[in-house]
């Protein structure tokens, strides 16, 4: 797809303009393998960064990274009966090997729960030896039906984070934790006003005794899962017995976590901020956060301007920045080239700035003039973290906005099929499963999650009028 293509508007169609840009921005590409993406420079450039941020927090949190085999024997997998229900539609399944037909089927991993219990069975064996505390990066393979570049594919790049406890308080400790590192991530790094909350019983992750997420409206109000933790129990430490001799010299079980956070993100990234002109990347995970372009006619003035550009990209060496110096193209190429791209902050270095000893700056979350700001070379390094700061605050408070203006709270059923078309419905619901399946069967919203932070008293259930305790949010959702 030609970056030169115009750009299928937002509200004309939500899909179309996002799988556009996706391609345009050069972030991802179809892979030959339907339902496989392959990950471009400046797509993974962004996902490196969103693993840094990441990173950093797990072992601030005192997390360690090691590497599990992408193969599991499918005995494991059925080891845990409820894991391998939840999977079994999507799992990939290797039978043959060197021209050989293996004597038990390999799986691709879908997640890596069972071969890490696997190992921890072997490495735990006393209260010494808790907790254990371990983050992996990798892929995964989940045989989707339906994919989209990002959101959803065969195979996708996470962090799955795997820990095991003496004490079920220590896991749901953990749990909550890391679900708060999550957020903490999502609002100040990638500026995506996040939902953490518990997830039903339904919408639980495949063995688990209770999940959380963080859950985001995007651009078309629809809700994404940006992250899940999950609070195991017992029940994969039972199935492959991973037990520890406790302080009282006794043989327990451990009880144990797994989280993770994906490339999916980057679609959450995408579909929060962006507009029709293309990407807005947050300036803490944008590849580029700023660019320069120069502006010159002849050789004389080339030779002026990129001796100041040269001498501007040293002061802003502190920064992730990119000289534009194609001279194939015009400038108002290059401006549409980078605004498309979503790179935070626009540096534009001509003859008559060189003169009056000043620079251009254009800021990508405010298109057009009202974006632009003219200020003096010696002010720039000062001023350049300033307004890269007002960029990442600008976007979270107009994505908050946003989804505060498009969260409704229905008082009755009726009205409660009418906000689903327009946004999230906060609402009263009794927990019972059957007024979950009601909603999701008459509106196709189903539940995102019980928020953490709760309004208190109580209410009817929007269903069904039963008492309630408990607020849920229900949206469609990708």
């Amino acid at each position: 797809m030609s970056t030169t293509d115009k750009l299928t508007k937002r509200s004309e169609n939500f899909s179309e303009w996002y799988n556009q840009l996706v391609q345009k921005a050069e972030l991802a590409d179809y892979a030959p393998v339907r339902g496989c993406m392959v990950v471009r420079p400046y797509g993974w450039t962004l996902w490196e960064n969103i693993q840094a941020g990441l990173d950093r927090r797990f072992k601030e949190t005192g997390h360690v990274n090691a590497a599990f085999p992408l193969f599991i024997p499918l005995s494991f997998l059925e080891k845990e009966k409820e894991h391998v229900e939840g999977f079994s539609p999507e799992l990939a399944v290797v039978t043959i090997g060197g021209g050989v037909k293996l004597e038990e089927p390999l799986i691709v991993r879908p997640t890596s729960e069972t071969i890490i219990g696997h190992m921890y069975a072997k490495w735990i064996k006393s209260y010494r030896d808790l907790p254990v505390l371990i983050n992996q990066w990798g892929n995964v393979v989940r045989w989707e039906l339906r994919t989209r570049l990002f959101l959803r594919t065969l195979e996708f790049y996470w962090q799955e984070g795997h820990t095991a406890h003496a004490t079920a308080e220590e896991a749901q400790e953990e749990t909550i934790r890391m679900l708060n590192v999550y957020s903490d991530f999502a609002i100040n790094d990638a500026a995506v006003p996040v939902v953490p909350g518990l997830k039903s019983e339904k919408e639980k992750f495949a063995g688990a005794v209770r999940s959380y997420s963080i859950e985001a409206m995007m651009g078309d109000t629809r809700a994404l899962q940006a992250g899940t933790s999950h609070f195991l129990g017992q029940n994969f430490a039972k199935a492959f017995d991973i037990q520890f001799l406790d302080w009282n010299n006794e043989l327990q079980h451990v009880w144990t976590t797994s989280w993770g956070l994906s490339t999916r993100f980057i679609g959450a990234i995408i579909m929060t901020h962006g507009d029709d002109q293309g990407l807005i990347l947050p300036p803490k995970l944008a590849p580029h956060q700023i660019v320069i372009v120069p502006i010159f006619k002849s050789d004389l003035e080339a030779s002026r301007v990129m001796e100041v550009v040269e001498r501007i990209r040293q002061e802003l060496s502190g920064f992730r920045i990119k000289v534009d110096n194609r001279s194939e193209v015009t400038p108002g190429f290059k401006f549409n080239d980078w605004e498309l791209r979503g790179v935070p902050l626009r540096i534009e270095v001509g003859p008559k700035d060189i003169e009056k000893g000043t620079v251009t700056m254009a800021r990508r979350d405010i298109y057009g003039k009202p974006g632009k700001s003219v200020v003096s070379q010696t002010q720039l390094p000062d001023q350049v973290g300033k307004m890269l700061e007002k960029i990442q605050a600008s976007i979270y408070e107009r994505a908050l906005t946003f989804r505060e203006a498009n969260t409704f709270e229905p008082k009755n059923y009726r009205e409660l099929g009418e906000v689903e078309q327009k946004g999230w419905a906060f609402t009263w619901w009794c927990g019972n499963a059957k007024c979950e399946a009601k909603v999701k069967e008459d509106t196709k919203a189903t539940t995102r999650n019980l928020p953490l932070e709760q309004p208190g008293g109580e209410g009817k259930c929007i269903v069904c009028g039963e008492r309630s305790t408990q607020k849920v949010y229900f949206a469609r959702s990708y």
